[in-house]
């Protein structure tokens, strides 16, 4: 595949036009990233989105390896002198990687096999003889006995094992066969005799079966699981079993009922059986694999991008509490910019009890630093440490009354322990640390959950069973595309956080906090230049995503690239206002005709995205600031009874539905089902983490820790928060997402289905 060819391929994959595709893959083949083309190269690119390029970068990569894999097979082939004009032309034409490997596998360098041994023997000309003969393969067979083929069975059992590896070497045949499977093959899960008890959470697969082109990721994934842990058996099976083999027997033309066509159709239904079968098992297993494991990815990538675009409080002083019973709750301040301000232990708690002196230090504190915020880790302990602070609350002035919120400890406890964590805070003891982390992901989520490894952050659908490489890739692009489209304050960023900003990394990041740490703050973007290391490319692709607020240049603080400032100069002074003064009423702005602005070297996109940042510069695209109110009295999985209605966070979206957490240490479960009055096929159509949602509690089973909850309006009638509601009625359960447990966060994030739900699944 020529390069245009590849253009042309990508272009058709991402829905673009081939000079866009082309000019893309020339800006990265030169070093610049996603983030830096999206948003500064429109013109070029013909506006192709980050989402686009992403694509676009992975299917490049793909198809590039797949070229590098043809030419290495194109050489071994020729090596052998093997290589003629039509097989040339289908390597040429395959165009993925296992129409290549199909066409390889006769020329491969094998492991001596059954059918070698029957070659060297001297039995592959009675194979030929059968097929082209058609005589009696026992009369044939009796001519080719010898030392090492002792009697007519061994003779044929060497010609089927030759026929066997002819068939299973047919790139065709295998393409059909493997096509066959793909569409009307079933997949077939049955529980290990004696692992009904050991594996009972898998046991809606113990006797499942459901179309292997219809199966969603999150169920092929529980099944996945549960094979890897000895539980469950799998295979691919045909409602018409015989389907296949007559595919195989097509290939070697069975003419009628002789003995030669009865031999070689037999042989041919245990190719099929013994050979074929498995492999190309393997392979479509291989396949369902890859697109669970590509889903799950996704559902991943979405969730993270939610949660590191949560809308951030703000610098605001912040008290963080991570709770904690016997080994007591930690207290951590830090100020409006983050730094650390003080630290505490309380015992509110068993086993000493000592809520008033808790409470006592707690008031302290807010007092001491004029505490504006208080973030509750939602951890153990979570809802009676919020209870605690609302009766110390009441007892402070409405104006300088904290502001109380229950914030996510995912990954607290990994940022605690890192290296990163140990040369922030040296001297302080892990668990505070801890506090920080809390703390300061209320005040910006984005700049603190930086700090740790995506993978631990807990918003995955199986993220352990999932290619771990192409998992962090995806969520490293993630995180990139969050900062930047967030944009970065150059003099108070972490090295963390700078190390996601397009063009710079690790190295740079650290090299731009050591020169700011030795010379103060930068004044002026320019001013990066004079870091080590960072020369003009760099430049060019980390300043428009680098802010410094009240410089001397306003255009500094806002995402206007440092290559567009003569345009935008040009845009004010139309305008007849000075800069600054526009950037305060930027109403005029409006009156501008963007065409009049488009030149040699900037477009119509340039000078459109231009003039809204001038009207709001360096604006934060996240959302405002806003939190779930948790019901009083309902604490634990006990204070809930179906028919409540109640208010919550979405923590997780699964590709079969939403976890939301009410406050009860046990996240419930919205099914994509009950998501809405109407049919949702994706649940991001619907809701994304962070979201502040209002539900109904529909199912709970307190034994299992198995909460079900709706969204839906047009169901039963709710029930006042702590009231109760009708009992729902048991219902048969239908095998779905609950096989296995998906990762969140480290607590079980299963929610149980409703009555309702169950009933609207068996219909279906």
């Amino acid at each position: 595949m020529t390069a245009p060819q590849i253009t042309a391929r990508i272009a058709t994959d991402i829905s673009a036009r081939a000079d866009q595709v082309s000019a893309a893959i020339k800006l990265l083949d030169d070093g610049a990233t996603v983030p830096f083309i999206a948003r500064y190269r429109k013109e070029v690119t013909g506006g192709l989105d980050d989402a686009q390029l992403r694509l676009l970068a992975d299917r490049l990569v793909y198809l590039r390896e797949m070229e590098e894999r043809r030419a290495v097979i194109v050489k071994s082939i020729t090596e052998q002198g093997k290589l003629d004009d039509a097989l040339a032309r289908a390597i040429a034409a395959a165009d993925t990687k296992a129409a290549l490997e199909d066409l390889y596998l006769p020329y491969k360098p094998k492991r001596r096999s059954k059918a070698m041994i029957a070659r060297e023997n001297g039995l592959e000309p009675l194979l030929d003889a059968i097929l082209n003969d058609r005589g009696d393969p026992e009369a044939l067979a009796g001519g080719f006995l010898s030392d090492a083929v002792a009697d007519t069975k061994s003779a044929l059992t060497g010609a089927r094992d030759i026929l066997a590896e002819r068939l299973s070497e047919d790139a065709v045949l295998l393409g059909r066969l493997r096509d066959h499977l793909r569409a009307n093959g079933r997949l077939v899960a049955s529980v290990i005799d004696g692992k009904e008890a050991e594996g009972a959470k898998y046991s809606d697969y113990f006797a499942h079966s459901e179309p292997l082109k219809g199966c969603p990721g999150h169920r092929a994934l529980a099944m996945f699981r549960g094979r890897n842990e000895g539980v469950l058996a799998l295979d691919i099976t045909l409602q018409d079993p015989d389907a296949a083999a007559r595919m195989v027997r097509a290939v070697v033309g069975i003419r009628g009922e002789g003995a030669a066509d009865n031999w070689l159709a037999a042989s041919c239904d245990w190719c099929w059986r013994i050979k074929l079968k498995l492999s190309l098992t393997i392979d479509l297993m291989t396949e369902l694999r890859e697109r669970a494991e590509q889903e799950a990815i996704s559902v991943f990538a979405r969730n993270l991008t939610a949660l590191l675009l949560a809308a951030p409080a703000g610098a605001r002083v912040t008290l963080a509490i991570d709770p904690g019973i016997r080994t007591g709750c930690k207290l951590a301040v830090i100020d409006a910019t983050g730094k650390l301000l003080d630290t505490a232990t309380i015992y509110p708690f068993q086993p000493k009890n000592d809520l008033r002196g808790a409470q006592a230090t707690l008031g302290a504190l807010i007092a001491r630093h004029g505490v504006e915020l208080i973030a509750i880790g939602n951890g153990t302990a979570s809802r009676e440490s919020e209870r605690m602070v609302a009766d110390l609350l009441i007892q402070i002035p409405a104006p300088r009354r904290p502001q109380k919120l229950v914030v996510s400890e995912a990954g607290a406890s990994v940022y605690s322990a890192s290296a990163l964590a140990s040369a922030e805070f040296p001297d302080l003891d892990v668990s505070l640390r801890g506090a920080v982390s809390i703390a300061r992901r209320l005040q910006d989520p984005l700049a603190e959950l930086v700090k740790i490894d995506p993978k631990s952050i807990g918003v995955g659908q199986y993220q352990h069973d999932v290619n771990q490489t192409r998992l962090a890739r995806a969520l490293d692009a993630v995180v990139e595309d969050a900062v930047n489209a967030v944009g970065v304050d150059l003099n108070t960023a972490s090295a963390p956080l700078l190390a996601r900003v397009s063009g710079l990394g690790q190295t740079l990041a650290e090299a731009i906090v050591a020169h700011r740490n030795a010379n103060g703050p930068f004044a002026a973007r320019k001013a990066l230049l004079t870091v080590p290391r960072l020369g003009p490319k760099a430049f060019e692709q980390c300043a428009g995503f680098l802010r410094i607020r009240d410089g001397a240049e306003p255009l500094d603080g806002s995402a206007v690239h440092p290559e567009a400032y003569a345009l935008a100069r040009r845009i004010v002074k139309a305008t007849g206002k000075d800069l600054r003064a526009l950037m305060s009423a930027p109403s005029v702005l409006r009156s501008l005709e963007p065409a009049d602005f488009v030149d040699d070297r900037f477009g119509l996109p340039t000078v459109r995205d231009i003039l809204a940042e001038l009207e709001k510069p360096g604006r934060d695209p996240r959302p405002e600031f806003r939190t779930a109110c948790f019901a009083d009295g309902v604490e634990s999985i006990g204070d809930l009874r179906p028919g409540m209605s109640l208010e919550g966070t979405v923590t997780n979206v699964a590709a079969f539905g939403a976890f939301v957490d009410i406050g009860v240490h046990q996240d419930g479960l919205v099914h994509v089902s009950q998501l809405a009055d109407r049919f949702v096929k994706d649940p991001h159509e619907v809701v994304k983490t962070g979201d502040i949602v209002r539900v109904r509690v529909t199912e709970v089973d307190a034994t299992r820790k198995r909460i079900g909850l709706s969204m839906r309006k047009g169901a039963a009638p709710d029930a006042p928060a702590g009231g109760r509601g009708e009992k729902a009625k048991p219902a048969p359960r239908k095998p779905d997402a609950r096989g296995a447990r998906p990762d969140h966060g480290g607590r079980d994030a299963l929610g149980g289905l409703g009555a309702a739900l169950q009933d609207a699944l068996r219909k279906r």
